[in-house]
């Protein structure tokens, strides 16, 4: 009896430990508003949900610096690349119903698909779309999307996937890539009779119970609870025009907010289950999709001791302190969300946020799950802040001395001619890139995606560097140009000037030949 005794008192202070260990919701409120004003993020939302509860949902900060309306629980935010694990629950669905298989070949849905090397046509598959070992580049191929307002198709994206040479052996290496999940995407609506957008809300969002959200932006009904994207621009955040395109849906087309993805966390930890007991799911396949296809190097020290870490069907998963971590980030140009789940301990963290800097997420997520692990707390706020003023500071310094250089190279006289160097560029999977001016006065546009378009300044004898008008981008570039023996522009080159610019800008994968 008294060793019963003293178990129950161990155990109570066990848990009297446990309990005292979570984040109180005033520290949490605290440690927003200071997030906020560090990152210079308009608004943030956030959201845990524990043991089947939404335990916290609480917006903080404005929707919009233009209307300075409040964030809060419901209001709706693009959460991007948390989108894929909605792709790939689709997948799963029509797995269940015997319509595909994840081994099926793409050319079997698809049969027009074609990759650069004709040997992995043969063998891609829809598995191989949604885990990121395609063979292709972080980020390879987005500009025929991205940022918004390009003219391309989605058939058009899906014919250009053939250009797009591989940067490593087939399954030879994970490299994260939009432009297979849109080919997925395809698939979904080739076996469905529905697009990606419709299938989603549908099939998933209006089963599970996630009323406000829907498949993409344009088809948000009600926008009066809605964000702007901001970016930061000589410094600090202005509001930019909402980015994503139609065409990429199916890599992170999704409209959600606090209060509905805390209904898919727990549709998710509930196994495929919903609030009033459909199965979505099978047990099988809802099991697969956190089961890993892709390994990564973990990252083994403390305070998390990660074992292993890579990527599943639409999800990273790793382990934290021995439990099993499922997590997804997602970035548009002007708003980046995180999306958390520790299915032991029936845990979710979401944080939804209006400006693009991931340090905010970052330190609220790590926060949290910090003070359910019973790690004391690490000043997270001061350790990102100080990491992002470093990467800033160094970008910064490097993206001067260009334009220094620019500066110094107006009092120049380089050995080409106007004349020689405007014309029309084309690159097989992006498309035409037109360079207009005299008197040494230079435009650069590129008709496929009208919102790039800017200066180009000279700034060596072979070198130009692409000042877009948009000046939210953060995206200038050089542009390396080759000449023929005549001194006459025949080809060029691309890349990015800044270490921060966002991948999706993949510049460095274009290769112009002058057509005109």
């Amino acid at each position: 009896m008294l060793k019963k005794s003293l178990l129950l008192i161990l155990l109570f202070l066990g848990l009297n430990i446990y309990l005292q260990a979570q984040i109180a919701p005033e520290k949490l409120d605290e440690l927003v508003k200071n997030t906020l004003k560090t990152f210079d993020v308009p608004g943030i939302s956030v959201g845990i949900l524990k043991d089947g509860k939404l335990i916290y949902a609480k917006g903080h900060g404005v929707r919009s610096l233009k209307t300075k309306q409040p964030m809060n629980e419901n209001t709706l935010v693009g959460i991007a690349s948390n989108s894929k694990g909605f792709t790939c629950m689709a997948l799963s669905m029509l797995v269940d119903e015997g319509k595909i298989s994840w081994d099926d070949k793409v050319i079997k849905h698809l049969p027009d698909f074609k990759m650069y090397d004709e040997s992995v046509t043969k063998e891609i598959t829809i598995k191989d779309l949604v885990t990121h070992r395609a063979s292709l580049g972080l980020g390879q191929g987005d500009l025929m999307f991205f940022p918004e307002g390009g003219t391309l198709t989605i058939e058009n994206i899906i014919h250009n996937v053939r250009y797009l040479k591989p940067y490593y052996s087939f399954r030879g290496a994970m490299e994260y890539n939009n432009i297979m999940f849109i080919v997925a995407g395809e698939i979904i609506r080739k076996v469905s009779g529905l697009s990606w957008a419709e299938f989603i809300e549908t099939r998933i969002l209006k089963p599970v119970g996630m009323t406000s959200s829907v498949g993409s932006y344009n088809r948000v009904k009600n926008n009066s609870n809605i964000i702007d994207a901001h970016a930061p621009v000589n410094g600090k955040a202005v509001a930019i025009l909402h980015d994503w395109n139609e065409t990429a849906n199916a890599a992170g087309g999704i409209m959600s907010n606090i209060t509905d993805m805390a209904i898919w966390a727990e549709f998710l930890m509930n196994g495929g289950v919903t609030k009033d007991g459909k199965r979505l799911i099978s047990e099988k396949q809802m099991n697969y999709l956190w089961q890993m296809q892709t390994p990564l190097i973990a990252n083994t020290t403390l305070p998390y001791n990660t074992t292993f870490y890579g990527y599943a069907l639409g999800w990273f998963v790793s382990d934290v302190k021995g439990h099993k971590q499922i997590q997804h980030t997602g970035g548009l140009l002007g708003t980046v969300t995180q999306f958390t789940l520790i299915p032991d301990m029936k845990l979710a963290i979401i944080v939804l946020t209006n400006q693009q800097v991931g340090a905010a997420f970052n330190t609220i997520t790590n926060t949290i799950k910090d003070s359910y692990l019973g790690i004391e707390d690490r000043n997270l706020l001061k350790m990102y802040s100080e990491r992002v003023n470093k990467s800033w500071t160094e970008a910064n310094k490097a993206t001067q001395e260009v334009y220094k250089k620019v500066e110094e190279a107006k009092t120049k006289k380089f050995p080409y001619k106007p004349e020689n160097i405007v014309g029309t560029y084309k690159d097989d999977w992006f498309g035409e890139i037109e360079i207009s001016g005299k008197n040494n006065q230079y435009r650069i546009f590129c008709k496929t995606s009208p919102r790039l378009k800017g200066e180009l300044l000279p700034y060596s004898e072979d070198t130009f560097v692409a000042k877009w008008d948009d000046r939210s981008y953060d995206a200038d570039a050089f542009v390396i140009i080759s000449f023929d023996k005549n001194g006459k522009a025949e080809a060029f080159k691309m890349k990015a000037i800044s270490p921060m610019t966002d991948f999706s800008f993949d510049f460095q994968n274009l290769d112009l030949k002058r057509i005109k």
